[in-house]
């Protein structure tokens, strides 16, 4: 994703927010459907090799700043998952891991989406802030705890929305009604520790 212009990637906030783009020439303003998926990678930094045991990074801290610097804040907020992913093993044979498989998280994920469009009539991704307050309610103690969360990783309002969804949507795919502290937990594991 750094390797895109700045600029390029600033245009993609509007429609990740609202669904739709705006094209205007002249004297004409077209609005456009723009409900999408975005699925990105990066590397932890420019060379690629970060953190690599055989310690062949030689980027500096700058340049590794400035790499990930690419990205803003408000382009980052808008991004739901972000998950670190480890060096792929060189093995010629590697042992399968443990964990579901395609078709078990399948049926997972399709009773979620279902008990999502029966209990709201949309995907928890596109509630807005009401459908929040009412599909997404915390009792008094895990909303503190996440207040304090959200204001020591600095998140912001729009970020700590996007973890409430989140949320929901692992409460979902465990069959449960209520979002509980280790819902909470996991998705404040999917958001940045810092952005830039």
């Amino acid at each position: 994703m750094p390797e895109f212009d700045r600029k390029v990637l600033e245009v993609l906030r509007e429609p990740l927010e609202s669904g739709h783009i705006v094209i205007s020439r002249a004297r004409d303003r077209v609005s456009f459907p723009a409900r999408f998926q975005l699925v990105a990678a990066m590397n932890p930094c420019p060379c690629g090799y970060l953190g690599e045991p055989s310690g062949r990074c030689r980027c500096t801290p700058e340049q590794i700043q400035r790499y990930r610097n690419k990205l803003s804040g408000p382009l980052l907020d808008r991004i739901d998952l972000h998950v670190t992913v480890a060096r792929e093993s060189t093995a010629l044979n590697p042992r399968p891991q443990a964990g579901d498989d395609t078709a078990s998280a399948s049926i997972l994920v399709a009773h979620a989406r279902e008990r999502q469009q029966q209990r709201q009539g949309c995907a928890n991704a596109f509630l807005n802030l009401p459908g929040l307050r009412e599909h997404c309610t915390l009792t008094k103690v895990d909303e503190g705890w996440l207040e304090t969360a959200c204001e020591r990783l600095t998140l912001s309002l729009r970020a700590a929305h996007r973890l409430l969804k989140v949320a929901r949507t692992l409460a979902d795919l465990e069959q449960v009604s209520g979002i509980s502290r280790h819902h909470l937990a996991e998705a404040l594991q999917y958001r940045p520790a810092t952005v830039g």
